[in-house]
């Protein structure tokens, strides 16, 4: 018997143990703001730029480094022209050669940088940096998102709230039904008083599958911008209050953008002095033609030349004034952008801090009203049981006292909202 009852026990203490996990393994997982913006931003069509960007400096990388390379042409020639070289000279037993006025010549060129004034070197250096503006405003673009994904997050997490105080005032109401009813019952209460609670029962229910469905389409867009399907029934995770720190030091990466684009300017301004320097080169021609070199020979022949070349083209020198001004006022109008975006981010900076320290206030305000409308409620709720107020009455201190909690979870989610705007427009 003793056995039977420690088989029992034992049973039973396993299916418990098991009964636990089973129900700590079925329990959703909560997702974190941050886990939502970084997925979003791995999801962003516009990530997909930064491969292609890279891309698009390995090849041009590549064709730079390919300018070190020998460089070979061939050419063809055929002429014909009205007169030729002829001696005149008048010696006894000698005939000058007769040239033919048909010429051919095919040829063979190959020449090698040996000093090209650092133009490769420059060329290369501006790509670079050229791909890493791009790759900043690729960043840019993804952190503007990070505004989107926080209202789509906190839209979800008011309607939460909106959702749990639904509930305790259908508990309320709920409540009020069951005595009014046991009063309806005794005789000591009208049956329209009933109805009138079940009524505004009927009619909470209804602000809550309203509140479900606009909580299904933010649930389903924050899906969207994750790229993957969320289930109905999400548990979102609140994120911790972030308190404005003493310093505004902005770490935007519009300021980042802003200094490679600099960077990048100052950079073409070395590449358009080394497209003016002069460049040396090693160079060979091989051909077959008539005549060859020795023109005095009228017949089809091989030769050959080779050399140094100096090239110094003076003409760029014209315009180069002039770029380099163009480059020094696009460099002034980068540093007007900065001080335009720095200058506005400072004054929304101080606009939201003044939001934050309302809200504060209000929040604080909010929860001792609440307060004293809960003591209201309690009374009201004792009075109805004993019958000294109506049921209007009671519905009147329950809906006071809703309202007081709306507008401390709105001024709580929007204080919580002013912070996250706050730390996203410092760049934190």
């Amino acid at each position: 018997m003793l056995t039977k009852w420690f088989t029992k026990k034992g049973r039973l203490l396993v299916v418990c143990v098991l009964g636990v996990h089973l129900a700590q393994a079925q329990q959703p997982t909560a997702l974190t703001l941050e886990q939502a913006q970084e997925q979003a931003q791995q999801n962003y069509p516009v990530t997909r730029q930064r491969d292609l960007v890279r891309l698009t400096e390995q090849y041009t990388l590549e064709n730079l480094n390919k300018g070190y390379f020998p460089q070979l042409s061939v050419n063809g020639q055929a002429t014909y022209q009205s007169e030729v070289t002829q001696l005149s000279i008048p010696l006894p037993g000698v005939e000058g050669p007769q040239l033919s006025k048909d010429q051919y010549k095919i040829t063979a060129d190959v020449s090698q940088v040996l000093f090209d004034g650092g133009l490769i070197r420059q060329q290369k250096k501006v790509q670079q940096l050229n791909t890493a503006v791009e790759s900043q405003k690729v960043e840019v673009e993804l952190y503007k998102l990070r505004e989107r994904i926080n209202q789509l997050y906190l839209g979800v997490l008011l309607l939460d709230e909106q959702l749990d105080q639904v509930k305790l005032v259908s508990e309320d109401l709920q409540t009020g039904i069951n005595k009014v009813e046991a009063q309806v019952q005794n005789g000591v209460s009208f049956r329209s008083n009933l109805y009138l609670l079940q009524a505004e029962l009927l009619k909470n229910t209804q602000r809550q599958s309203e509140l479900q469905a606009s909580r299904r389409a933010l649930v389903q867009t924050l899906g969207l911008f994750l790229n993957q399907s969320l289930p109905d029934e999400v548990v979102l995770a609140a994120p911790a209050a972030y308190e404005v720190p003493d310093t505004t030091a902005i770490q935007r990466p519009e300021l980042k953008l802003y200094a490679q684009q600099q960077s990048l300017l100052e950079q073409q301004n070395k590449l358009l002095l080394a497209r003016n320097l002069p460049k040396t080169s090693l160079f060979g021609q091989g051909g077959y033609g008539r005549p060859g070199l020795n023109f005095l020979q009228n017949q089809f022949d091989w030769w050959y030349l080779a050399g140094v070349r100096l090239n110094w083209s003076i003409s760029n020198f014209y315009t180069y004034s002039n770029d380099k001004a163009l480059i020094d006022v696009n460099q002034e109008m980068t540093e007007v952008q900065r001080q335009t975006f720095l200058l506005n981010t400072r004054a929304q900076l101080t606009q939201q801090a003044a939001e934050i320290l309302k809200l504060q206030q209000m929040v604080a305000t909010d929860r001792e009203i609440v307060t004293l409308r809960e003591k209201v409620k309690a009374a009201a709720k004792a009075q109805l049981e004993n019958g000294v107020i109506t049921a209007n009455d009671y519905l009147r201190e329950v809906y006071a006292e809703d309202q007081a909690r709306q507008a401390l979870l709105l001024h709580q989610l929007q204080l919580l909202q002013a912070q996250l705007n706050y730390k996203t427009t410092l760049g934190y």
